[in-house]
């Protein structure tokens, strides 16, 4: 933190990081224990909703604890799921997997077709209602420990040129300080991954594992749409190259939903997740509901996958981690939603009453044990193999092995596999690269399939000119001496966005690593999988990156 700097000190009982479904949810259910404590909830996006992105479709069980009286027909909630099917893709044919074959929880009727940002907003107007006070383009940027116990956060900086030097419109932020400090930033938040490693919070869980998910939004012949219906499907174009699936869901309005998660421990340095998916849409299911129809919208963000036994501690000496700063994803059902609820219930309820008894600043050990204890806990108990058993044995091994411990965990309560290991950081599995495996993607046609460029361009991407460049190189000699040696130089590959770049200077003719940080979308893609975790993703001035309308 620099010192240095005076900045306006602001107080609060509760400052809660990150406007989305798990902040937002923490923030009303504190107010709807203690009206009298004072929220506020900080949100780094331009408004409420333009960072969040997912499928999605929701459990709402969670929801429906949060706001009990409010009926499903009042959230602003697409359409409720109607028809599920489940496909094995090959290259020209789709199977279908009768739901029989996998147990009851993965069934998908009695759960809603909705856009995440929406329900953010829907949920934000709620907080507000009850007191809390929420600031949108407020991007957190460090934190404030007062003896070694984080008492607040920097927040609202703006007006540095790229070098850090103040230009005339500088703004030098707030402190907002608290009694407890929440985190609710989403997958890899950047100041949540410096609590995790100032406190050691991992040091009992195995690493984090994630994935990488696109999405977009297409408007489709009407004769091609039925509302309500969804769509998961396994194999081509992935098969065994990585781990990951599609998915396809019809909202309304003739608008439906593609998108597909590629796990981010592939071994291929030559794989693009951005062209698998591509690709994916010219498989004849999805090609034959997308003909005719035109892409309206892009995204993509990385999402957790570790599961289980990936969970940090919660709870810290001033704060705690909720929703997908800590990781309660259920893999198999491709859910988080419903878990980040339960969360931020759970984290609310500990803070009030420890706030309701005179405390602050204290580690919330309840709420770790509150955790263990509850529901979240117990679902992901049930698929806790899943993804070991996928990375290990790949698409075909961990499908079906995949699939009979979660009916034994079922049936029986128990595995016959224990509980297996994560071993690997996504970061760690990469193979050199080998002439023989590089991966030749088809030039995108620009009407099922389309660059990178064309589609960062539907994110509505816009970060102010001239600031401090927010992807920071640890070494900047690794990019082209290592990484591009060993690797092919991996990052203008996996990144979604074209944000990087390996060029030749036109004086020395020799190659250059480029970064353009104007183009980023915030997925973090580069910050977990870069091999020498040399790219550190941190918070750009408030209100810039992706302005997702309706993701």
């Amino acid at each position: 933190m620099n010192h240095s700097i005076p900045r306006e000190r602001v107080a609060y009982d509760v400052v809660i990081v990150g406007g989305g479904i798990a902040g937002l949810s923490a923030s009303i259910k504190i107010k709807q224990l203690s009206p009298d404590i004072s929220v506020v909830v900080l949100e780094k996006g331009a408004e409420i909703g333009s960072h969040i992105l997912s499928g999605a479709v929701i459990d709402i069980a969670p929801l429906q604890e949060l706001l009990p009286d409010i009926v499903a027909s009042d959230f602003p909630f697409d359409s409720a799921v109607k028809k599920d099917n489940f496909y094995y893709l090959t290259k020209n044919s789709a199977y279908s997997i009768p739901h029989f074959l996998v147990p009851k929880f993965m069934n998908n009727h009695g759960n809603y077709i909705t856009s995440l940002g929406k329900l953010c907003q829907f949920l934000a107007s709620t907080a507000e209602q009850l007191g809390v006070e929420i600031y949108t383009g407020m991007a957190a940027s460090e934190l404030i420990y007062e003896n070694d116990i984080l008492s607040g956060v920097v927040a609202g900086v703006f007006g540095l040129d790229a070098d850090g030097t103040p230009k005339p419109d500088f703004q030098a932020g707030l402190e907002l300080v608290g009694k407890y400090i929440v985190f609710a930033e989403g997958t890899r938040g950047s100041l949540s991954k410096q609590l995790i490693q100032k406190y050691a919070l991992d040091k009992h869980s195995c690493p984090q594992k994630y994935g990488i998910g696109f999405k977009e939004i297409w408007e489709i012949p009407p004769s091609q749409f039925t509302q309500g219906r969804i769509i998961h499907t396994l194999g081509q174009p992935l098969s065994n190259k990585a781990g990951g699936g599609g998915f396809l869901y019809m909202a309304k309005n003739n608008q439906v939903y593609v998108g597909m998660v590629v796990h981010l421990d592939y071994e291929n340095p030559s794989l693009s997740p951005y062209d698998e998916f591509q690709q994916m849409k010219h498989h004849p299911l999805y090609a034959d509901i997308l003909s005719g129809g035109r892409r309206i919208a892009y995204g993509a963000r990385a999402i957790n996958e570790g599961g289980l036994q990936s969970i940090p501690q919660l709870s810290f000496p001033g704060g705690a981690l909720i929703g997908c700063s800590a990781g309660f994803v259920n893999l198999p059902r491709i859910k988080g939603t419903h878990n980040a609820i339960k969360s931020a219930i759970i984290c609310a309820t500990n803070i009030v009453k420890a706030i309701s008894s005179s405390r602050q600043n204290d580690t919330l050990t309840h709420y770790d044990d509150d955790f263990k204890n509850s529901g979240i806990c117990s679902e992901l108990f049930l698929v806790r193999n899943v993804k070991p058993l996928w990375s290990k044995f790949g698409l075909f091994g961990g499908i079906i092995l995949g699939g009979l411990d979660m009916w034994t965990n079922t049936l029986l309560g128990r595995s016959v596999f224990g509980t297996l290991k994560h071993t690997k950081k996504d970061c760690e599995t990469l193979n050199e690269l080998a002439p023989s495996d590089i991966i030749s993607y088809p030039k995108p046609d620009g009407i099922l399939s389309f660059d990178k460029l064309t589609n960062v361009s539907f994110t509505a991407t816009n970060h102010a000119e001239n600031q401090p460049n927010h992807l920071i190189l640890k070494n900047p000699d690794i990019p082209i001496q290592y990484n591009l040696v060993k690797y092919g130089e991996p990052a203008r590959i996996y990144c979604p966005a074209g944000v990087y770049e390996v060029v030749t200077d036109t004086e020395t003719q020799l190659p250059q690593f480029k970064i353009n940080s104007q183009n980023c979308i915030h997925c973090k893609t580069c910050d977990i999988k870069d091999p020498c975790q040399n790219i550190n993703w941190t918070t750009p001035e408030g209100g810039g990156g992706p302005n997702y309308s309706g993701m």
